[in-house]
């Protein structure tokens, strides 16, 4: 169990803050949370139409959303690059995940370092540090989202970075040291002007299909969960909870994940094979706090308000009390209907 920077106050009304430390450190807490997840923004408009709302946060407030996510990556003015470059943005040229990133003819040490890393130097934490200090007493996920497997797999194109795991091993090595030593430099910086304002550090890379990992567990345990492990020690050294997002089932490394540290895992893809309530809850729980669980691909979307409310009390008597109730995709696309956010808001929070 890991502490937070903050001990849990006395016996009387916990707020939303406490209520989430308590979940995800995994000590008794009056409720299970509730996390909205963080809509597509074509999602936004319907949403505000319905609840009659202006802003996000008006929305989350009339919710009773539990929980801010304030990344500085996400943060438009944070990288400032002298040539208005964005952050690790190779993949917004690419057609697809397959076609080759500056990097797929990369075959030695040298021609890692020659590539034109982003620097920490370029970083400006303010306005985050401002929406930070702002977001009320809900619990506040931050740090930088750390998504290296996704950004080493654009710098090489997905079927060259797995080929050359195998083919390069060395050149793969170079090149993930240079996205991770970026990622962790960054955090150090941030984490250091941001303090108490920080409860927990959520970072995410997607490695899961609906039916398994993407690479197997031996080349998981060499090129992912050492940086994994990094970045997690990494938040608890700053005082901070360890949130870590990944999409698809990812049952298999489940286990590696909690030994590393890891203190919640979120979104828990509902159908994705052996990520349902009652195999996560058999085989991983009081090991670890539970963050999303309400199916997307069914339930949320294409289900009626009651049904909805049925399969939330399902999850949170599966999965609680160390949970937090969010859709298990916290993009939550255009498809599921105002109604049935909220019937999951009210059985969330009942």
């Amino acid at each position: 169990m890991t502490e937070s920077k903050r001990e849990p106050g006395g016996t009387g009304v916990a707020s939303r803050r406490e209520i989430v430390r308590r979940i995800v450190g995994r000590i008794p807490a009056p409720r299970c949370g509730f996390w909205l997840g963080n809509p597509h923004p074509d999602t936004w408009p319907i949403l505000h139409r319905y609840f009659g709302t202006n802003t996000e946060e008006e929305l989350r407030q009339k919710l009773g959303d539990d929980l801010r996510w304030i990344s500085p990556q996400f943060v438009e003015s944070t990288y400032r690059h002298p040539e208005g470059r964005k952050l690790f943005d190779w993949h917004s040229e690419k057609m697809s995940h397959g076609q080759a990133g500056p990097l797929a003819g990369c075959e030695r040490g040298e021609d890692v370092d020659r590539f034109d890393w982003p620097r920490v130097e370029d970083l400006d934490f303010s306005e985050t540090l401002v929406r930070l200090a702002e977001a009320g007493d809900v619990y506040r996920a931050s740090g930088f989202w750390c998504p290296f497997f996704h950004d080493v797999m654009d710098l090489f194109g997905m079927e060259h970075y797995l080929v050359k795991m195998s083919t390069h091993p060395e050149v793969v090595h170079a090149v993930t040291e240079r996205v991770c030593r970026f990622y962790l430099e960054a955090n150090e910086r941030f984490f250091a002007l941001a303090g108490d304002l920080v409860d927990g550090f959520f970072f995410g890379n997607d490695f899961g299909t609906q039916l398994d990992l993407i690479l197997s567990p031996k080349l998981f345990d060499e090129f992912i969960l050492p940086w994994f492990k990094k970045f997690t020690d990494q938040g608890h050294r700053r005082g901070c909870q360890v949130l870590l997002h990944s999409c698809g089932s990812i049952h298999r490394v489940i286990g590696r994940l909690i030994d590393a540290g890891v203190d919640g895992l979120h979104p828990l893809q509902a159908r994705a094979k052996n990520m349902d309530a009652e195999t996560l809850a058999r085989d991983f729980g009081g090991k670890i706090a539970f963050m999303g669980g309400v199916d997307t691909q069914r339930v949320l979307n294409r289900g009626t308000p009651g049904a909805v409310r049925e399969e939330v009390r399902r999850i949170k008597d599966v999965l609680g009390p160390h949970l937090i109730v969010s859709p298990s995709h916290e993009a939550v696309l255009p498809d599921v209907p105002p109604q049935n956010i909220a019937a999951l808001a009210e059985a969330a929070l009942a």
